[in-house]
């Protein structure tokens, strides 16, 4: 029998800590690419975050835990990679918008 390899691709690229900048929750982070990032929650950071809470409150859904995130954060990710800060692992360059280029 083949023994499957071992998945180490968070040993050769670990998750990354980014805060927050609307309510300061730190979650860790990891690019696998420019479209791909993978999020892990704390506990702490899902009680500090306003957008999970309030998107919890607020839902009429049958299935209040689900939350489709918080766009502030999707920014400070987005940002931490553009800096430099948050290793995007593809080695591609940053994607751009012909349009906005443009028309800046």
């Amino acid at each position: 029998m083949i023994e499957p390899r071992p998945d180490v691709r968070l040993e050769d690229a670990p998750m990354q800590p980014v805060d927050c900048p609307s309510c300061g929750a730190q979650v860790t982070a990891r690019k696998s690419s420019w479209d791909q990032t993978t999020v892990q929650w704390t506990s702490p950071a899902l009680a500090q975050c306003l957008e999970r809470r309030r998107a919890v409150e607020e839902s009429d859904r049958p299935n209040r835990r689900a939350f489709p995130g918080c766009p502030a954060l999707r920014e400070a990710v987005r940002e931490a990679a553009v800096r430099g800060i948050l290793d995007v692992q593809s080695g591609e360059p940053l994607k751009t918008n012909p349009a906005q280029e443009a028309h800046p």
